[in-house]
């Protein structure tokens, strides 16, 4: 039954990943199009770029004063939190299934 919920888990984290490629290139369209001084400090690839993904779970976005890249990031944000709680939590099932056999 634990690696039941584990794999549930797993599926909440490939949920908040299809999240995720929707709104962050949707996000990174924007400030190319919008805010080029934030493009250059993301810097180019910033898709899977740790440094941006890092401005992204800062909420760095928030500083910005734009609400419309506040309603692209903010999808990104609580995505890509979601994908990783769901495989921490899956990782820690696993785990714990692993200790009980």
């Amino acid at each position: 039954m634990i690696l039941f919920f584990a794999l549930l888990f797993v599926a909440v984290a490939i949920g908040g990943a299809t999240a995720f490629v929707i709104f962050w290139p949707l996000s990174l369209v924007h400030i190319r199009d919008r805010h080029p001084m934030l493009q250059r400090e993301l810097g180019p690839g910033a898709f899977a770029r740790p440094s941006a993904l890092a401005w992204l779970l800062r909420r760095d976005y928030r500083v910005v004063n734009d609400r419309n890249l506040s309603g692209l990031a903010t999808p990104a944000f609580v995505s890509l939190v979601t994908i990783i709680a769901g495989l921490a939590c899956a990782g820690l099932l696993w785990l714990v299934s692993a200790m009980a056999s």
